[in-house]
């Protein structure tokens, strides 16, 4: 797939068999200097989860270049001051951090799926209509999705701890941007100027 300069993504990789990840606190913190070194040169972050066995990232396309996903491997067309790829520096980031929890944990082979999803979430192809039930049968929303759907994927990443039942409120998940996001923590991994951009904002 592509990414394209000025659009969000959705992008996301479980476990291998839905195996676990993250084994120790070191290790979720470990991903996030991981993140902040691979992905922030290329793209800002605008929320994050990180659960036991998968991940959860928004991101925004912040130069100039176009980047490509393809089964070959990646094409990229860059400004000088961006010259890696990242596509590559995803593929950089797992492979190293997989070293690293086979090496700890004692253990050999993929520890992530093989396909890490990137789900566009501002162009119009590239989103899936949000449907819903009223007395009059089922209807689609298409006010303005290119604004309602990424405050839905940011909704949804943030309240992942809770929906996996790890935790009963998402300000209790310590591996999230929401306490970021809520002011308890002043995390530097976002980028919360970005996030009002498109009027990101947690739930009331």
């Amino acid at each position: 797939m592509n990414f394209q300069a000025g659009d969000l993504y959705h992008v996301f990789n479980q476990g291998n068999n839905r195996q676990k990840i993250f084994f120790t606190r070191n290790n979720y913190l470990f991903f996030l200097q991981k993140i902040n070194h691979h992905i922030s040169p290329h793209a800002d972050v605008l929320a994050w989860c990180l659960m036991p066995n998968h991940f959860h990232l928004m991101i925004y396309i912040s130069d100039g270049g176009t980047l490509r996903i393809n089964s070959g491997g990646a094409t990229l067309s860059r400004t000088p001051t961006k010259p890696k790829d990242l596509n590559k520096e995803i593929g950089i980031l797992l492979a190293s951090y997989t070293r690293a929890i086979n090496l700890q944990e004692n253990r050999t082979g993929s520890l992530f799926k093989a396909r890490t999803h990137a789900e566009c979430l501002t162009t119009p192809q590239g989103i899936t209509p949000s449907f819903f039930n009223t007395a009059f049968g089922a209807q689609i929303n298409i006010r303005i999705p290119e604004k309602e759907y990424p405050q839905t994927c940011f909704n949804y990443i943030h309240q992942n701890p809770v929906k996996a039942k790890l935790v009963k409120q998402a300000e209790d998940w310590e591996f999230s941007s929401y306490i970021d996001y809520s002011g308890a923590r002043n995390g530097k991994l976002i980028n919360r100027e970005r996030a009002k951009e498109f009027g990101l904002l947690l739930p009331c």
